[in-house]
Order: C-alpha cells, then structure tokens, then sequence
C-alpha cells in the first residue's frame, strides 16, 4: 500500500509541476487581475445584468448626457469612462514604478516619473470631475 501512495503522490506533485510551467507569466495573471477589478469597479456587472439603459442621452437643447443623472443606475458609457479613467491612473503607476528601474540614468528616471504622476492626476482629475457630476455638484 505505501508504494502505491508513494506513486500517486510522486505523480501529483509532477502534475503540479507541469501545471505551473504552463501557467502564464505573472506580469499577465497580474493585468488580467486589475482589468477584473476594474471592470468590477466600473459597474460591468451591473451593465451586463441591466436592460434599456442607452449609451448616452441627448436633451432638448442638445446637451449630452454622459452621467446618469440618478445615483441608482447609470450609462453604460459612464461605466465604461470610469473604467479607462481608472486604467490611465494604473498606467500611471506603472510608469512611476518603472522610473525606479532607471537609477543609472536620472534623466530618463525623472521622465518616467513626470509622465506617470501627470497620468496619475489626470486620471484623478477626470474620475472626480465625472462623480461630481454624477453628483449634480459640477
């Protein structure tokens, strides 16, 4: 009996082996796990479970309406916008983050950072403007 569970466990472990060399690398798992989280985020569920929600909305004057102006439902352009919008400032990390990388050239470092904390912002700029809006404040 020990040989026999000896063999099964000995081919488990060389099953498991083979199962993470097929994985992707972690760099994918990782944006595929921040795209889930911002489409959970930006209302993806809500957009697939929902009907007769229009992309937008033209008033009479013909002002567009992207912002549902009701907190209980939304377009599914707002939930899209929130989704890139949060996407540019995870861009922006990225870029910050990658200025690290470039200890030995402080130029090209200081570049990295410039344009990531001005993606930062401009993606915290856009989020807020479009709840405040949302809000009926802007």
């Amino acid at each position: 009996m020990s040989k026999r569970v000896n063999k099964q466990v000995s081919s488990f472990a060389f099953w498991l082996q083979k199962t993470y060399e097929r994985m992707p690398s972690l760099f994918v798992v990782g944006i595929l796990a921040v795209a889930l989280a911002f489409f959970l985020l930006g209302g993806g569920i809500y957009d697939m479970m929902v009907e007769g929600i229009s992309v937008a909305y033209f008033a009479a004057g013909g002002t567009l309406y992207v912002f549902y102006p009701s907190l209980s439902e939304q377009f599914l352009l707002e939930s899209m916008l929130i989704m890139i919008f949060g996407g540019i400032g995870f861009a922006g990390f990225l870029m910050a983050y990658r200025s690290t990388k470039y200890a030995y050239n402080p130029r090209q470092a200081y570049r990295f950072l410039l344009v990531g904390c001005v993606m930062l912002i401009i993606a915290y700029i856009l989020i807020e403007n479009g709840l405040l809006t949302k809000f009926g404040l802007a």
